[in-house]
C-alpha cells in the first residue's frame, strides 16, 4: 500500500464566532467569503468552499477526493451530511440580524448517487423555506456540474437570542 497524506492549517475559531455575533449574519457569511474574515475549520477540514451567499440562499462547493472515502471506497455519508447541514443553515443564518443565531435541530438526507474522487466538482445550495421567530425550515440540494443530484436535505434550524 501506498500511504499518502494530508495536512492544513486554521485560525482560532473561537475568535472567528466572536466577530460573527457583532455582524448580520449575511454579512458574516460574505465576509469570510472575501477573505475579510477566516474560514471555519470545518471547511479545510471536509474540503468545501463557500461561493456565494445572499439572502435567503447559499451555495458552497466541495471537490471529492480519496481522503474522504469510507471502507466501500466512496466519499463518506458523514462528508455529504456536512456539506448540506452547512449549506442549509448558512442559507438561515443569511436572514439573521447582528447577536442572534442558529442551530440544527434535525436533518433529514438523502444520498441519490456515491460519491467518489472522480466525481468532480459538487455544488450545495441551500434555500430558506420558511423562519418563523424561533423555528426556521431549509432545504439544501448537492448535485453535479451536469445538474445530476447527488443528495438532497431538509433542515429544521432553532433561532437563538431573539
Amino acid at each position: 500500500m501506498v500511504e499518502r497524506e494530508r495536512s492544513y492549517a486554521w485560525d482560532d475559531p473561537t475568535e472567528l464566532a466572536g466577530a460573527g455575533m457583532q455582524m448580520a449574519g449575511l454579512d458574516y457569511l460574505r465576509a469570510m467569503l472575501h477573505g475579510d474574515l477566516p474560514l471555519p475549520p470545518i471547511c479545510a477540514t471536509i474540503g468545501f468552499r463557500f461561493v456565494e451567499f445572499e439572502e435567503g440562499r447559499a451555495v458552497m462547493e466541495l471537490e471529492p477526493g480519496e481522503h474522504q472515502y469510507n471502507p466501500i471506497g466512496t466519499v463518506h455519508g458523514s462528508v455529504i451530511v456536512a456539506l448540506l447541514d452547512s449549506v442549509s443553515g448558512s442559507a438561515v443564518h443569511t436572514t439573521l440580524p447582528a447577536g442572534v443565531g442558529y442551530t440544527t435541530v434535525s436533518l433529514s438526507t438523502s444520498f441519490l448517487r456515491p460519491v467518489r474522487a472522480d466525481t468532480g466538482v459538487l455544488r450545495a445550495e441551500g434555500t430558506l423555506l420558511r423562519a418563523g421567530r424561533s423555528l426556521a425550515l431549509a432545504e439544501a440540494k448537492l448535485v453535479d456540474t451536469d445538474g445530476a443530484m447527488y443528495g438532497h436535505a431538509i433542515s429544521n434550524c432553532m433561532i437563538l437570542g431573539r
